[in-house]
């Protein structure tokens, strides 16, 4: 059953071995049926695959097209690599692959954060110039998070990476108020800063509140209702702004996390971390 102190979202150990993000083989995803797509039948699903975000539909036949196949298929290495040849138009692609990638498989921990730094360098770069680009904004706050978690929320909190994490949802957010994924990503953000640092100093510091988390991931599943993730993220919140009260609430989403039919290889990595927790 899922428990106070589980671990932020990642499945970290499993696969193979592990790996140098610089120089050797991502470590691949541990199971072979997990849905596949090619450039062409990655199309139709689209709307499927990005119901967190909304994305434009890549030209059919385009290197783009072949690089998100390849992503949701969960060759995150390739498909990172086709992103980062596409320039600015492919940043998002480069820069989600490497994140999802390091979140849920890369199992060194020195490795995992240099990739987080990699995306939040590159994010941020691209937001510097583009800054009403949503995905450079949420892909940068996604790594801000993920590095944060790493290096301890506390620490992260004391360099000031914590406000600019939320700064970058709240424009998300304002620039794109059906950003589902950015939602859920916030309401995370308030509990798990109320969790390190009590609600008092987290109302005053940071401007974070218990019931605005709940209703950012009230918002967030109502937009993206196959969340696994965020029902997972939901869980943990429940149970850091609540404790042990809030057990069959915590439990009772893992449960619908681990029911859902995964559309494609990170919806199966989520799928499988909520079977997992349900095991602990």
């Amino acid at each position: 059953m899922p428990h106070h102190d589980f671990k932020p979202l990642s499945l970290m150990s499993a696969g193979a071995p592990g790996t140098n993000a610089g120089t050797e083989p991502w470590t691949p995803l541990p199971w072979a049926d997990s849905p596949r797509y090619d450039a062409r039948s990655v199309l139709p699903h689209w709307a499927r695959l990005h119901a967190g975000h909304e994305l434009p539909v890549p030209a059919e036949g385009s290197a783009l097209a072949e690089g998100w196949a390849l992503y949701h298929s969960g060759e995150f290495e390739r498909a990172a690599a086709i992103g980062l040849l596409q320039g600015a138009e492919g940043m998002a692609l480069a820069n989600q692959a490497t994140a999802i990638y390091a979140n849920y498989l890369e199992p060194r921990e020195s490795v995992r954060l240099a990739m987080f730094r990699q995306v939040i360098e590159r994010a941020g770069a691209q937001a510097d110039s583009e800054p009403d680009n949503c995905q450079a904004l949420y892909w940068q706050s996604y790594a801000l998070g993920r590095y944060s978690q790493g290096i301890s929320v506390a620490r992260a909190l004391a360099q000031g990476l914590g406000s600019k994490l939320k700064g970058a949802l709240e424009r998300v957010i304002e620039l794109q108020p059906r950003h589902a994924d950015a939602h859920l990503a916030l309401a995370s953000f308030h509990a798990e800063v109320i969790d390190k640092v009590g609600a008092l100093v987290g109302r005053m510091t940071y401007g974070v509140r218990s019931e605005t988390s709940l209703e950012l991931f009230e918002r967030g599943l109502e937009l993206h209702p196959h969340s696994a993730a965020g029902m997972m993220e939901y869980a943990r919140a429940q149970l850091m702004l609540h404790g042990e009260s809030r057990m069959g609430e915590a439990t009772r989403l893992y449960e619908k996390a681990a029911a859902l039919k995964p559309a494609d290889a990170r919806e199966r990595l989520d799928v499988e971390l909520a079977r997992a927790g349900l095991r602990d």
